[in-house]
């Protein structure tokens, strides 16, 4: 039996409030929400909980976007004549869904239909990250699966389709569709905004690019376009579509114009049948970047490796097989590895993230040069922000500390062509995704202390763990510059804000104050691997120096127990220490081991339902930064914190792509701060993001 089988029998199993006979199950736990295409920033559709309390089923009610909006996805069965509803809420009756199981690229449906039919259905978005060609294609999968479950013979037919809502988020914009076939027998639906916008967003959905919706041209297929009541229509009565195309155009909430499809199975009896779709956005330019060549437009870089949107819509329809086996590959993996270093309770809440950690990404470049964007989701929208790259890079030492490099690439690429005046590190590189223009006025967020740590921090981490000492060399400048400001800024900080910046801004807070003396040491490090040996010696003294009086400006000594404070001299302050994390990562041994053993004792003290507070300041708390926390703990409050997460991960009453703050009290979103479908939560990956953890030569 494979890792993966044997984390799903041993995964908790809760039952969702549903009515009596309806109940389903969910393994290894029931998420806030369900993803169900989530490949990119906008291929990021999610089965969320409607305020009625739908319970996780997928049968009625409309899929989301991480915002919010409808991005309607519908699927229906006749059995023997009779409609029902397996996706969405179009009107028939619903199947009954016995279970769900989520693992780190799929999201798994077991539906009883009539008591007569079963289906199977499963969405996989693939993450490939040792294959760029493959990760580099913003699609997902749908694949059905339908058997007799009586035994006796039944007549199916099934359907599904889109709307136009999937194309924008202003839905009086006028979308145009087509239908056609690509030349490896693929159907699809074709829809887009009728103008055009590139590189712009209505409510964080795209404005330009062409969605595709596809399966395979078999000869039970029909195709129609129109109006969902015409379109639906049609099949509840026929159990078939008109192969017809609706050549009105018009705007998105004018008849809502959806994309069908239907197979008739005929009769099935001991044979499972199948039907495999496929979703996706391509877009030719994806990115508006600031670089060594001034403002440009960044190809998406699916374009580099296919000549035509159908031939990478027909290589991914057709890539299925290899797709799913390296999907359960990859499954299995993180199921394997989690289940060693944290148990059932720490693969619940990784195999959760991955897919979220995943979806704000996009690859761009060409065959000379590639780049990884992110966008900052739900928070504010900016791209490639540093102080979110920080936290959700964990994932990418786990998975291909290559990737690091194709995120911080385009950081370094625009302050060393002389577009960011500042001394210190660039918070972000724009202010809304996908528009990576920078700030020439230097009117970023400013929170310097904080950047300057996290670019010292995974600029070393990425070349000790692909021995890349070349990197080093050709971002030393920067880097010393940005070491030089923690030197003047590090020991007594300034008031300002750090990565939380909600939290609002403090002056000498003693965990910003950790993250810059480390950042020093990191640049001593790089000096030494460098050659610069004096300058090394020079980093790892002062370091040093400023740990130890560290010790006596931010830590509680008399108190019971004695404790980090949040900030210097407030004995009666706390807060998540969770910086130390890269003095493990980076194995610096500046800080002493009596500063992690007195903060695993002095966590379970102030322990909460459902975890330990940010800071003082606030009743709430921050998932990343606890397993940052649990990752360099002892083994029993290592425990205690992922044990508190996945008990969050079942019980809390948040409805939405999983969020990373949340009150430890009840579990819900604090008052005004929404935070939903962030990539922060690739932090999960911390405690796997350790193994390999060296500080030795390269």
């Amino acid at each position: 039996m494979s890792i993966f089988k044997l984390a799903l029998f041993a995964a908790c199993v809760v039952l969702s409030g549903l009515t009596a006979g309806q109940q389903s199950t969910f393994s290894p736990a029931q998420p806030p929400a369900i993803p169900l295409a989530v490949k990119s920033p906008y291929l990021n559709t999610w089965l969320y909980d409607n305020d009625d309390g739908n319970g996780g089923n997928l049968a009625g009610q409309w899929s989301q976007f991480w915002a919010g909006q409808v991005t309607a996805w519908t699927g229906m069965i006749r059995v023997d004549g009779t409609t029902y509803t397996w996706m969405g809420a179009p009107g028939p009756k619903p199947v009954i869904q016995k279970a769900f199981q989520y693992t780190s690229t799929s999201s798994i449906f077991t539906m009883d239909v009539g008591g007569s039919v079963e289906m199977n259905i499963t969405f996989t978005s693939p993450i490939t990250p040792d294959d760029m060609k493959r990760q580099s294609l913003l699609f997902s999968y749908l694949n059905v699966e339908v058997t007799s479950l009586d035994g006796n013979p039944h007549h199916v037919q099934l359907y599904t389709d889109i709307s136009a809502e999937w194309v924008a988020g202003d839905h009086g914009s006028v979308a145009q569709w087509d239908y056609g076939v690509t030349s490896d027998k693929v159907a699809y639906h074709k829809i887009h905004r009728e103008t055009q916008l590139a590189f712009d967003e209505s409510f964080d959905q795209a404005n330009w690019g062409n969605w595709y919706y596809s399966t395979a041209n078999s000869d039970n297929l029909s195709f129609q376009s129109g109006s969902d009541k015409n379109v639906r229509g049609d099949f509840q009565t026929n159990g078939k579509l008109g192969n017809s195309k609706d050549t009105t155009y018009r705007p998105i909430n004018q008849d809502w114009p959806v994309f069908g499809f239907s197979s008739d199975f005929g009769s099935i009896h001991k044979e499972t049948h199948s039907t495999l779709y496929t979703i996706g956005l391509a877009q030719e330019k994806a990115i508006q970047f600031n670089g060594a060549s001034g403002i440009v437009p960044l190809p998406s870089l699916w374009s580099s490796y296919f000549s035509s949107e159908d031939e990478a819509v027909g290589f991914f329809y057709n890539d299925y097989g290899g797709a799913s086996r390296t999907a359960r590959g990859l499954d299995n993996k993180i199921a394997r590895d989690s289940l060693a270093a944290g148990g059932q309770n720490y693969l619940t809440a990784t195999s959760l993230a991955t897919r979220q950690a995943f979806g704000a990404l996009q690859l761009v470049g060409d065959s000379t040069k590639q780049y990884l964007f992110l966008k900052e989701i739900s928070s504010n929208g900016n791209t490639q922000t540093v102080d979110v790259v920080f936290p959700f890079h964990p994932i990418l030492l786990y998975l291909n500390p290559e990737l690091l490099k194709l995120m911080l690439d385009p950081l370094f690429e625009n302050q060393e062509s002389g577009h960011y005046p500042n001394k210190y590190s660039i918070h972000d590189l724009g202010t809304h995704y996908p528009n990576a223009t920078g700030y020439t006025d230097g009117g970023d967020e400013a929170m310097p202390l904080e950047e300057c740590g996290n670019m010292l921090v995974m600029t070393l981490v990425y070349a000790q763990r692909t021995k890349n000492k070349d990197y080093l060399k050709q971002h030393y400048k920067m880097l010393d510059q940005w070491a030089q400001y923690l030197i003047d800024e590090a020991l007594i900080p300034a008031k300002q804000i750090s990565t939380d910046d909600f939290a609002g801004p403090l002056e000498n807070q003693t965990n910003l104050a950790l993250k810059g003396m480390i950042g020093i040491q990191a640049m001593a490090i790089i000096a030494n691997l460098t050659g610069d040996t004096a300058t090394g010696a020079n980093y790892t003294n002062i370091a040093s120096s400023y740990i130890d009086q560290w010790q006596t400006l931010g830590v509680a000594h008399d108190a019971d127990p004695p404790h980090t404070t949040l900030s210097y001299g407030s004995n009666d302050t706390h807060g998540l220490l969770y910086n130390i994390y890269c003095d493990k990562l980076l194995a610096t041994n500046l800080v002493p081991q009596k500063i992690y053993d007195m903060q695993s004792a002095f966590y379970p003290t102030i322990m909460g339902k459902y975890g330990v507070p940010l800071d003082t300041r606030h009743a709430y708390t921050k998932s990343d930064w606890e397993i940052f926390v649990a990752a360099v703990a002892s083994q029993s409050t290592k425990d205690m914190f992922l044990g508190k997460i996945a008990s969050w991960i079942s019980e809390t009453p948040t409805n939405r792509a999983m969020t990373d703050l949340y009150e430890v009290p009840t579990g819900s979103f604090p008052g005004g701060l929404t935070f939903t479908a962030r990539p922060v939560v690739g932090g999960f990956f911390a405690l796997l993001a350790l193994k390999g953890a060296s500080s030795e030569p390269f």
